[in-house]
């Protein structure tokens, strides 16, 4: 089955919405996408495209799907850092819950008046599995978060497929850690590479962070936003662990971070701190995307190093021009 070719991508302006838009962009389709009241603008999308939309209010999600009138919604926005919900849990309840809530019922009902199919794709989240005790993480484990954030993303995860067996094509990319220069320094991989980059420049002296133990599946952030996009296009709904199946430390992302920027022996250079721990932090966190891979056909194209080399020399950049 072809596909029609409008896509509301909320969250535009962030790191998946970037690059996702500049794929379908590329490939012929009208884009819309939601953005932040007080956000500027992006210049990637056409005039009058950016819709200022808060998520945690029902009726602005509605008349934006209304509006647009989209045959997809990637959604993609929300509050993505566990660190911050522990600060905010209400705003996180809201922003990651309601949206979703908002936006499944308005394209359901867009279908119903229509006649014509419509599709969603949700960004869920691999902390919904935080505290399931297992490694690695398929679709069939136990969800259990623990972390405002996580919480959030589950009760999101559930209500897709609520709406699924409404009649919805509604489907969650239950997505693990994934990276790129896109990641705002507030995220700790960027915090990391940017640092690495500044220290060799000799335009910083030192990093502190906090548990260098903990463990993640650490992606190429356009190959996840490939990942919702064969989602989309699939016959059936459904949800699907996308992940590279590789777990790292936060240690080796340091260590491959600051090798790429030319520095061998950072242990005197980087510290641990308890004012960066997280009130829970599961151990290990890693995906099996056998799924994605047999039924979509979908697979990473960047090695971890790859990644974390691609963010550094992007700093390295970044400083040269400045």
């Amino acid at each position: 089955m072809r596909l029609s070719k409008k896509a509301l991508i909320t969250g535009v302006t962030g790191q998946d919405g970037t690059y996702l838009s500049q794929q379908l962009l590329a490939d012929g389709w009208d884009v819309w996408g939601t953005v932040q009241p007080s956000t500027p603008a992006t210049n990637t999308l056409p005039d009058g495209h950016a819709i200022p939309v808060e998520l945690s209010d029902p009726s602005t999600c509605k008349a934006v799907v209304a509006r647009v009138e989209p045959d997809v919604i990637f959604h993609f926005a929300g509050i993505s850092s566990v660190a911050y919900s522990w600060d905010n849990p209400v705003e996180t309840a809201l922003v990651n819950g309601i949206s979703v809530v908002s936006l499944a019922e308005e394209l359901l009902q867009l279908q119903e008046r229509t006649g014509t199919v419509r599709r969603l794709v949700n960004a869920s989240s691999a902390e919904i599995f935080a505290g399931s005790g297992k490694s690695p993480q398929n679709e069939q484990t136990r969800i259990v978060p623990t972390s405002p954030y996580g919480t959030s993303k589950a009760f999101s995860h559930h209500m897709v497929q609520v709406f699924r067996t409404r009649g919805l094509h509604a489907s969650n990319a239950i997505f693990y850690n994934h990276e790129s220069p896109q990641r705002p320094t507030r995220f700790v991989t960027r915090k990391i590479t940017a640092a690495a980059a500044a220290i060799a420049d000799g335009r910083q002296s030192s990093l502190e962070l906090g548990n260098l133990d903990a463990r993640r599946d650490w992606g190429w952030a356009p190959d996840y936003a490939h990942a919702a996009r064969l989602i989309a296009a699939h016959a059936d709904a459904g949800d699907y662990v996308i992940a590279t199946g590789e777990a790292h430390s936060v240690r080796d992302f340091v260590d491959a971070a600051f090798r790429a920027a030319g520095i061998a022996d950072w242990s005197p250079l980087v510290s641990s701190s308890d004012a960066y721990q997280r009130p829970t932090d599961s151990a290990e966190m890693v995906g099996d995307a056998s799924k994605a891979h047999r039924v979509l056909g979908w697979r990473p194209t960047k090695t971890f190093n790859d990644v974390v080399a691609a963010m550094v020399q992007h700093d390295i950049a970044l400083l040269a021009d400045r």
